[in-house]
């Protein structure tokens, strides 16, 4: 036997098939993706109250679906409540791009869908997706028509089953690239997703794909990420066991070498391994990185290796470790003569309206493609250099900026409140005020180095909270006079590549919604009063007297 553990887990390739959890019952019952013939012929002709509730809260998922928070329910309540008292009859739709990967066409058909069903709602993510709300049931099946016209789908947006895939938004025209990963997306997206033999994983699977250290490797369950072997050549470093939430844990290197040929069938094998071996007894506990935890990276490989690849990996060397965030904003060369031009909403809030008029202003200025980033970006290509200045123009009337300030640029937040039945506060909103306010109070800051500031709704830090210069983790606070209202806990210094880590929580320190304004100056301020010459924030954080920091 393989692997040996003390207690049922409830890993498959030990005999441990009994359902341990609800979720793994239904998924036993009925595979996920079944559900989909559901919704066309029954649900989306009979309503909202015909989906019984492992459906609606459950398969559902895997046709990318979230039923949203129901309006007026205060985040208080949050915890206190059935999930039944929570939904709202809308849901929210996320619509797959793997490597963020989208044409003209597309996004504005995206940008069609939106304001024809979602009431022209439209968020860019940090997955490198655009979510849509309001969306009716009734309307379902229409809405995957317009999309599978344009070749998109929400096929395994979300559930326990392989997301979307996180792809170098500048892959294939970036100079520093030496091997574009598309190919390899391309083809696990064509061959994989939606496949029932990986559809029913202990929970969700989420992947990075890039030669640039661009996609944020570090916290994703498997990563593969651009190296030169010194005798076999360009190909990628393999890294498992990533992921944030309320159990942090960075990505650990194999030391295995993967060519680009290998890497879809590499991949699969390690989505088997997980689906094998992964935990199934807690939800809490059913991660790849649990078992990448108890197990070490050296047995982990040898089970890969031995059981689901068939062949043994070269030993290769680790990637190099990028500086800075590599975000992409502004303009680009590329490696034809054409530009990039990389624009940053506020925290990815756009609209149907605004994805329908950059898809025409990128057409006027000779673009037909655009990707979205894992920072909640977007990313116009191809654009001839002559055509750069119209389109960077065009598209600050939409809301879009090439040259954004500072806050824009590095600040991001997760769905919150609004729309999420699993949010404390809100997040989108006070980010949007946060980034204009921050923008008048500091706009004398002279600083050489980002800030990045994250903010999320709940403890599960889809917005990165861990990995942010400040992240700010939603939670109902008490103040001074006793009362309870929105508010956050601080954590600081975190970050990926050279500053990988989850950065420093200050004991007991927390900040009201309402001061997070007083609070950043403070701390900005603070930074660039006592920082040495070329120092990062996280750097400085690691230091710097605690005073300082609160």
């Amino acid at each position: 036997m393989t692997a040996v553990t003390t207690k049922n887990e409830g890993q498959w390739a030990l005999d441990q098939r009994d359902p341990l959890n609800h979720n793994e019952e239904f998924k036993a019952q009925d595979d996920a993706l079944n559900v989909r013939a559901r919704i066309e012929q029954i649900y989306s002709k009979e309503g909202f109250a015909s989906i019984p509730p492992d459906d609606l809260r459950g398969r559902m998922r895997w046709w990318g679906l979230y039923t949203q928070r129901r309006q007026g329910i205060e985040g208080g309540r949050t915890a206190s409540m059935a999930p039944e008292e929570l939904d709202d009859e809308f849901f929210m739709m996320r619509v797959r791009s793997d490597g963020g990967a989208l044409s003209t066409e597309q996004l504005r058909v995206i940008g069609e869908v939106s304001r024809d069903f979602a009431r022209d709602t439209a968020d860019i993510t940090d997955r490198q997706n655009i979510q849509l709300h309001w969306i009716a049931i009734e309307d379902v099946p229409e809405i995957w028509r317009r999309l599978e016209g344009v070749g998109l789908s929400t096929t395994e947006a979300c559930g326990d089953c392989p997301r979307v895939i996180l792809g170098s938004p500048v892959a294939g025209v970036s100079a520093a690239e030496v091997l574009d990963a598309t190919p390899a997306i391309e083809e696990i997206s064509r061959r994989y997703i939606g496949d029932q033999t990986i559809s029913n994983l202990p929970r969700k699977f989420k992947t990075a794909i890039s030669w640039l250290p661009d996609t944020v490797p570090e916290i994703n369950d498997v990563s593969f990420v651009g190296v030169v072997h010194p005798e076999v050549g360009p190909g990628f470093d393999l890294l498992v066991g990533g992921g944030l939430s309320t159990n942090p844990k960075l990505a650990v290197r194999l030391g295995a070498f993967v060519t680009l040929e290998q890497l879809p069938e590499v991949w699969y094998a390690v989505v088997c391994l997980f689906r094998d071996y992964g935990y199934r007894r807690l939800r809490h506990r059913a991660r790849l990185k649990f078992l990448v935890a108890d197990w070490g990276p050296e047995k982990l490989r040898d089970v890969l290796e031995k059981e689901f690849i068939g062949y043994a990996l070269p030993d290769g060397p680790a990637a190099i470790v990028d500086e800075t965030v590599l975000d992409h904003i502004g303009v680009h060369d590329q490696v034809d003569g054409n530009a990039y031009v990389g624009f940053a909403p506020v925290v990815g809030r756009v609209s149907g309206s605004k994805l329908a008029q950059v898809a025409d202003a990128a057409e006027r200025a000779g673009s037909q493609r655009v990707r979205l980033t894992p920072h909640q970006k977007l990313i116009v290509l191809d654009v001839p250099k002559s055509n750069v200045e119209q389109l960077v123009d065009e598209m600050k009337t939409v809301g879009l900026e090439a040259n954004p300030s500072r806050w824009r640029r590095s600040t991001m937040a997760c769905t919150g409140l609004e729309f999420c039945k699993l949010a404390i506060v809100d997040t989108k909103q006070r980010a949007i005020d946060l980034v204009a306010d921050l923008d008048e109070r500091l706009a004398h800051l002279d600083l050489d180095v980002p800030i990045a500031i994250h903010l999320n709704g709940c403890p599960n830090s889809c917005a990165r909270i861990q990995t942010a210069d400040i992240g700010l983790k939603g939670q109902i606070v008490t103040t001074d006079s006793g009362e309870q209202v929105e508010g956050f806990q601080v954590h600081l210094g975190g970050g990926l590549g050279l500053d990988a880590g989850f950065g420093r929580k200050l004991r007991t320190h927390k900040v009201t919604s309402a001061e997070l304004g007083d609070y950043v100056e403070r701390v900005a301020t603070n930074f660039a009063g006592d920082r040495t010459e070329g120092e990062r924030f996280a750097q400085w954080v690691g230091r710097a007297d605690e005073a300082l920091l609160r």
